[in-house]
């Protein structure tokens, strides 16, 4: 089955940028929707950006609005996630997956990916 892997996390001080990207195989990747969450330890996987099938339409979760930017390349059957003004609590496992209406995640790659670490620590 077809396999999300994030990458382009890491350790960065608080203000910090990060770039994160998820790519997966196949050519359906660019049929769905996308979006990100994320989930520190200890708390539930959370929401935190999503985009349209085209790129046309983002959204996002108002913890990171204006700080985040969501964005795809379907060429590159590649959707990336700015992530500028770091703070600490952005600290999380990143995940991306493929959303419907309401922002919800769906069972379209069969798994969730490993997730790429994000720190962000003085």
């Amino acid at each position: 089955q077809v396999q999300l892997v994030e990458s382009g996390g890491g350790l960065v001080q608080p203000g910090g940028s990060l770039r994160l990207s998820c790519a997966a195989s196949g050519r359906t990747f660019s049929n769905y929707a996308m979006g990100w969450f994320r989930q520190a330890p200890g708390k539930e996987r959370e929401f935190v950006a999503d985009i349209t099938w085209s790129g046309d339409s983002t959204y996002y979760a108002d913890s990171v609005k204006g700080r985040f930017t969501i964005s795809r390349d379907n060429a590159k059957n590649t959707v990336y996630l700015q992530m500028n003004s770091l703070k600490p609590e952005d600290t999380a496992v990143y995940y991306c997956n493929a959303v419907v209406f309401n922002h919800r995640p769906v069972n379209v790659f069969g798994s969730w990916g490993q997730g790429t670490q994000v720190t962000v620590s003085s």
